[in-house]
């Protein structure tokens, strides 16, 4: 595991502003802020890597083949073997 030494101390403090504002610890801070430059640099957006990540989960979990069945009103009725 690599740690980041940071030797400026207006830096540590900013880290530590942003921390207390967000509520959470300087690490999380950082790699949040860096994350956010990041995707800044790369033109790619939180949404693009929700998207990505859904495709990837959705070629690993594929629906299951249609079966022909009809999911209509009866079909239900029939689940709950109401008559009505």
């Amino acid at each position: 595991m690599a740690s980041l030494f940071i030797k400026k101390p207006e830096v540590a403090d900013l880290a530590e502003e942003l921390a207390k504002l967000l509520g959470m610890t300087k690490t999380d801070a950082v790699h949040d802020a860096l994350v956010h430059r990041k995707r800044q640099l790369t033109g790619r957006t939180r949404v693009d890597e929700l998207r990505a990540n859904l495709d990837a989960w959705r070629a690993a979990n594929p629906l299951p083949p249609p079966t022909g069945k009809v999911a209509d009103k009866a079909f239900f009725d029939s689940l709950w073997e109401d008559e009505d």
